[in-house]
């Protein structure tokens, strides 16, 4: 059985990466760019920084800087009227997740009109929007080389899953260097989200050879580093590794996707506002337990890619090793609990069912090794408090 694969059409990574963003537009035969961001990448400079080496090769760019964490409809939609009144042949896209998730949406809703909801999976949107040249900030998310979207509809705390080729960018610059200012708390989230990518693109019901070979190697990379990075944003080595196997799990899961952790935090966020790597963190030392009967070897192979089972170690054993690493790794890292993140538990109670429908609605809990009910997945929100 083969696999599609699909991939952002150049690549170019390494410090300095970014510096390559003219000579990339022109490549792209783009020459009037709309710089998509947020207001932290301007108070930091970047967004000067990247207007700067623009200039160089006499390009100008416009900035749209209000997109938002975990991005909304309304905050799509302001992005959306700025692309129809310019006159924007490109997008590039600035910061984590979320301004390039943001850019996305834009990009396609900018060419093609209607609303995001028209876009919602199971739709796979493969027409173009404006072509997206994506410049990550964080180790995490991987969006710079995926197929994906995930936009709140903020009317009913839905997030709303979008997938397809149109979304996926057609450059990804991929500095590590841009990553070094990072605070550990946005490490932190963002560093198990990308673990959390490897995982579950590996035990995936729809791995394939070539989603294997990222994987692996994203392990490889994530699980000895991500530490690292916490304690000193300053070590440019570990750095540059979180910042390589976040692509590689991004390229991972975007031809394999993800599972029931992903399917299970998408709600936490859209009703209780965590952080979509943070939500990713709590859920996914209970996900995997639950997991693991499905795909024992699986996830015993997790555990020695990522450094924690040798081996000699059996599949009882490396798996035993990887839930105790999951949970240190959370105490360490100091991932909290929903009752610790300030979480009312009577309304997490409460919506527990409708976030169970949502996971199923999302069809990423169909990837998993083990397919949840509604009842089993109800029974992990509740568990999980």
């Amino acid at each position: 059985m083969s696999a599609g694969i699909i991939l952002p059409r150049i690549m170019q990574i390494g410090a300095g990466a970014s510096d390559a963003i003219g000579d990339v537009l022109g490549r792209l035969n783009c020459s009037r760019p709309l710089i998509i961001t947020d207001p932290m990448m301007v108070q930091l400079g970047y967004v000067d920084r990247l207007q700067q080496q623009l200039q160089a090769k006499a390009l100008v760019a416009d900035v749209f800087a209000n997109t938002v964490p975990e991005p909304t409809v309304a905050s799509i939609m302001a992005g959306v009227d700025q692309v129809q009144r310019g006159d924007y042949d490109c997008i590039i896209a600035l910061g984590g997740g979320s301004p390039i998730d943001s850019a996305k949406a834009i990009a396609i809703l900018g060419r093609h009109g209607g609303t995001m909801r028209d876009y919602k999976f199971p739709r796979q949107v493969d027409e173009p929007g404006l072509p997206l040249i994506a410049i990550p900030t964080t180790a995490g998310t991987g969006s710079e080389a995926t197929r994906f979207t995930i936009i709140t509809d903020e009317h009913n705390d839905e997030k709303m899953l979008c997938a397809g080729l149109g979304f996926m960018p057609v450059a990804a610059l991929i500095d590590y260097s841009l990553t070094l200012s990072l605070p550990p708390r946005t490490t932190a989230d963002t560093g198990i989200d990308a673990l959390t990518h490897a995982m579950e693109a590996y035990v995936s019901r729809k791995a394939n050879a070539y989603s294997d070979s990222q994987a692996m190697a994203a392990m490889r990379l994530l699980g000895p580093h991500l530490r690292r990075a916490y304690h000193d944003g300053a070590d440019k080595q570990a750095r540059e590794a979180m910042m390589l196997g976040s692509t590689l799990a991004g390229i991972a899961f975007s031809n394999a996707s993800v599972a029931l952790v992903h399917g299970m935090s998408r709600p936490i966020g859209a009703f209780f506002h965590v952080p979509h790597g943070l939500s990713n963190a709590m859920l996914l030392p209970s996900v995997t337990a639950h997991s693991i009967p499905a795909a024992p070897e699986r996830y015993a192979e997790c555990a020695r890619l990522i450094g924690v089972a040798g081996p000699a170690d059996d599949t009882a054993t490396a798996n035993d090793k990887l839930l105790a690493e999951l949970t240190a790794l959370n105490d360490e890292l100091q991932v909290p609990t929903p009752a610790q993140f300030g979480i009312d538990r009577a309304h997490f109670m409460s919506v527990t069912e409708e976030m169970a429908r949502q996971a199923l609605d999302s069809g990423s809990p169909g990837n998993n090794p083990r397919i949840p009910t509604r009842d089993d997945i109800v029974a992990l929100y509740r568990a999980l408090w």
